[in-house]
């Protein structure tokens, strides 16, 4: 994995003691309350209340509207289709207002396009059909406020739209339609504006109910709450209290839907977390491997036999994404293996055959994940187009990287984080160049990952005590995450490996205190530390239920030796990139005679190197530089002392080479003008 930037937040000590005291909460939830910016009276006092206010919906512009249009479409009969989305939040979206519009006594049908031949949105064959099967009105959820040309297409027909969206507008323009509901309008009267899909869903419903709001509260929150935590919306405000409060009716009294989930996986709290990292995964591979429709269903069961049905169909669907993402990976490595350049570039493009177009996205975030740069992945068809999905890294925004490239593109389309493109295939190349000319071009240095730690904290302080404490922050989600705490300086004892070798538990000491750390997604194999090493780690820490019993599950999120110098590291790395784009350098970068013996004697001695040459790079940064160090593996590789391909393995050579004479070294000392 890339190496990332550890941040430490800081917070007024102080301000956290005062707050501690005026609120009668625990000292160490306070000082994270005031880091992460909770801090007037106002904030916490919100942030912690039971009493969990939701906002009028007709604070949105056009709710009035919208209430009006779908109201008269029941009252007259006419059918109404809610037109959703195959993600998380457009399948929750979509059970939520078809259910409340099904119960309000509304003729009613739902649509999700198919994601692997119509793509997000509105489509005018998709509005065709519907037209075809007496559509009257159609209702877009978690989708619409771009799809201009389809909104007249829809009034062509005859029929009416309305919109519900959360997506940002397209400048101020608004399609067509009887009603536009979207919390990023201009002329809303509203102070929060980052809900998702479901959310706008649900308070479309809160403003046509006539009855107690609270019925629907206990109706629908559980499905705004998962829709909300899928999206990765702000966990703040209303949405905060969304989760808060769907959370505890998934807890209390589960749909049939969520009864069956917990049935295989276990009675107990289930948090925000759980839903996150259990639960959304198998609704949202439905719509990307198949039919979302199975999704919506699953939601919408009356009974847990017929969930657990619908359920076991969604976990099949997650094991077929699962299997799938990893043949992807495995031939991205296959490509890699044989073209390295590929992910020296500033942004990372890989292209193969035919990949399945629903995971590609989440190929590139574990590309984005190993490398630490932009990454797209691109599946090329038959036909002569390719179509690529992206994510980037915080600093650089991969939307305005690719409008810079639109002449290359057929298509495009995407926010900071993430895109999609579609293009033709003899074009990627270009493509390719275009983009990572813009990166040197605008970005003399790159944005680099980071890892917030909320403090520092010795192992005797991760307890139950430690967690109960912590979970008044709950539920957590974006800008409120789960608490990170570094522990430092910790000697590694053992190594054990979990579940055929695919994860590892480590045995730490630190002052006598031993403690035991699970790291998820690493075999003992690809993990570059040994007993004896001292070393730092970044961990989250739970409580789990076993054999009758609570017990803290520590599980690190980084690591590295303790010896590490971020600064360093990410200095000397910048110099070294720099100098192979611009020909820049100085001195730093050539290995000199005693750098080359140093690097070689520590090969010889450990048997070459079986992991990545940043991992190298920090064993021996204290006398290294890491362009000194790149150099010389390169030198090495020339004059035939080792194999370089993935892994280094020492030559069997027995007579003397002479490094000064090197080609790669006498052009590099040529180029930075050394004697």
């Amino acid at each position: 994995m890339s190496h990332k930037k550890w941040i430490v937040r800081d917070a007024d000590k102080n301000k956290a003691s005062e707050i501690s005291e005026k609120f009668n909460i625990d000292p160490f939830v306070a000082y994270l309350m005031v880091s992460r910016g909770i801090v007037s009276d106002v904030e916490v006092s919100m942030f912690l209340s039971d009493n969990c206010f939701l906002t009028s919906p007709l604070d949105f512009a056009d709710m009035d509207e919208a209430v009006f249009a779908v109201g008269e479409a029941i009252d007259v009969g006419d059918k109404i289709c809610i037109y959703g989305d195959y993600d998380c939040d457009g399948v929750t979206s979509t059970a939520l207002l078809f259910d409340f519009l099904r119960n309000e006594g509304a003729d009613v049908m739902y649509y999700i396009p198919f994601r692997l031949d119509e793509g997000y949105g509105l489509n005018n064959d998709a509005v065709d059909k519907l037209c075809a099967q007496g559509v009257n009105l159609i209702v877009t959820v978690d989708n619409g406020i771009t799809a201009f040309d389809e909104a007249e297409h829809i009034y062509e027909l005859g029929m009416r739209l309305v919109v519900t969206d959360h997506h940002r507008l397209s400048g101020d323009r608004l399609p067509r339609a009887e009603a536009v509901v979207n919390p990023h309008r201009s002329d809303n009267n509203l102070k929060f504006a980052d809900y998702c899909g479901v959310g706008v869903a649900f308070k479309l419903a809160c403003a046509m109910y006539d009855g107690d709001t609270d019925d629907l509260r206990q109706r629908y929150l559980d499905l705004v709450a998962i829709g909300t935590v899928a999206d990765m919306v702000p966990l703040k405000d209303e949405n905060r209290n969304f989760v808060r409060l769907g959370l505890e009716q998934i807890n209390k009294n589960p749909r049939p839907a969520i009864r069956s989930f917990m049935m295989r996986n276990g009675e107990k709290q289930y948090t925000s977390t759980d839903i996150t990292f259990q639960l959304c995964p198998k609704i949202n591979a439905v719509g990307r491997m198949d039919d979302a429709k199975d999704a919506v269903e699953f939601l919408l069961s009356d009974s847990v036999d017929g969930a657990e049905v619908l359920y076991s169909r969604l976990i099949e669907e997650n094991t077929k994404r699962q299997e799938e993402e990893q043949r992807v990976i495995d031939e991205i490595r296959e490509i890699i293996a044989k073209n390295p350049k590929l992910v020296s570039d500033r942004v990372i493009v890989l292209a193969g055959k035919n990949f399945h177009t629903g995971i590609i996205g989440i190929v590139a975030a574990k590309v984005l994940g190993i490398y630490g740069k932009p990454a797209f992945v691109i599946s090329v068809s038959d036909d002569g187009t390719a179509h690529g999905s992206a994510r980037s890294i915080e600093g650089f925004d991969i939307f305005d990287a690719v409008s810079a490239c639109a002449e290359n593109l057929i298509q495009f389309g995407g926010h900071p984080m993430a895109a999609g493109v579609t293009l033709y295939t003899d074009r990627i190349d270009d493509f390719r160049k275009a983009i990572n000319a813009y990166a040197r071009k605008n970005f003399p240095v790159m944005p680099h990952g980071e890892i917030v730690i909320d403090c520092k904290v010795s192992p005797h302080y991760l307890t139950e005590n430690l967690v109960d404490n912590v979970a008044s922050l709950e539920p957590f989600g974006t800008d409120n995450p789960q608490p990170v705490f570094g522990v430092m300086n910790l000697r590694l004892l053992g190594i054990t490996p979990l579940k055929d070798n695919k994860h590892i538990r480590l045995e730490l000491e630190k002052k006598g205190k031993r403690i035991r750390v699970v790291k998820f997604g690493t075999s003992p194999d690809d993990f570059p530390y040994r007993p004896g090493d001292i070393l730092n780690l970044a961990v989250k820490v739970s409580k789990n239920f076993y054999n009758g019993k609570n017990y803290v599950s520590v599980q690190a999120v980084d690591i590295r030796l303790a010896s590490a110098d971020d600064e360093k590291y990410f200095s000397e790395k910048e110099k070294y990139e720099t100098y192979r784009i611009t020909g820049k350098g100085d001195s730093t970068l050539y290995p000199d005679r005693d750098t080359c013996v140093l690097v070689y004697k520590f090969l010889k001695k450990n048997g070459g190197w079986s992991y990545d040459l940043d991992e190298l790079y920090f064993r021996l940064c204290q006398r290294v530089t890491y362009g000194a160090l790149m150099y010389a593996i390169k030198a090495f590789v020339q004059c035939k002392l080792i194999k370089y391909n993935k892994t280094i393995t020492l030559s069997d050579t027995d007579g003397k080479v002479d490094l000064e004479n090197c080609e790669i070294l006498k052009t590099l000392k040529g180029r930075l003008r050394l004697g």
